[in-house]
């Protein structure tokens, strides 16, 4: 049955996500800081992004990063229409993501080839998600649904079909380590590594630290 599923996610970018452990979420309000940002991440060996489509800037933001920073794997988040799709997949982007499972949305990144992950928090998501080709899945949000407990159970009717999960939303230093160590987990997702203050204030050698630190926690859990 797993392989009547037609993964819309490419088998490359799946890889990518698995072999990096996270996905820094940033919301960038100024042009400026896109690249220097991108380049404290990539210097601490976080390299896959998500830009949220949450500011005027960020569509702009993600082509500097792209032609600025090309060891950047990046994406964006909070796609709500099909609109957005059109403009991610003609930016060049390598992935996106969003909040809910909506089908027109998941539809038009098929149709413009975009590698697309739909949010879920229920059982039903889940299988609106599969029949329209989704494997790798947004868990958000997370904390607040119910945790790696909430997951675990939700999952387990339908692990045989090789679904797996990008937990976003309330992950944090004190709770990561109970989402890395969850085989149904290919990569955790959060701010906490580049907040809007640490953009805002440059502090380029914080992020890079903490980019850093996730890594080492990464390494430590899944190389036991």
């Amino acid at each position: 049955m797993k392989n009547n599923i037609q993964e819309i996610m490419s088998s490359e970018i799946i890889q990518k996500i698995n072999n990096s452990g996270v996905v820094i979420s940033l919301v960038i309000d100024e042009l400026k800081h896109a690249v220097p940002v991108a380049k404290a991440l990539v210097k601490g060996g976080v390299k896959i992004i998500e830009l949220t489509l949450r500011t005027p800037v960020a569509m702009d933001a993600a082509r500097a990063i792209i032609n600025e920073v090309p060891e950047a794997i990046v994406g964006f988040g909070t796609v709500l229409t099909v609109q957005q799709v059109k403009e991610c997949a003609a930016i060049g982007a390598h992935f996106a993501v969003a909040p809910g499972c909506n089908t027109r949305v998941i539809q038009a990144a098929k149709e413009h080839d975009l590698s697309f992950s739909p949010g879920i928090a229920t059982p039903t998501d889940i299988e609106m998600a599969l029949e329209q080709g989704c494997r790798m899945l947004k868990y958000f949000p997370a904390e607040t649904s119910g945790g790696i407990k909430h997951l675990t159970n939700m999952a387990a009717p339908y692990k045989h079909l090789g679904i797996s999960f990008l937990p976003l939303g309330g992950i944090n230093p004190s709770n990561v380590t109970s989402y890395l160590a969850s085989p149904l987990v290919s990569a955790i997702g959060g701010s906490w590594i580049a907040t809007n203050k640490m953009i805002q204030e440059e502090a380029w050698e914080t992020i890079t630290k903490n980019a850093l630190e996730i890594k080492e926690i990464i390494k430590n859990i899944r190389n036991k």
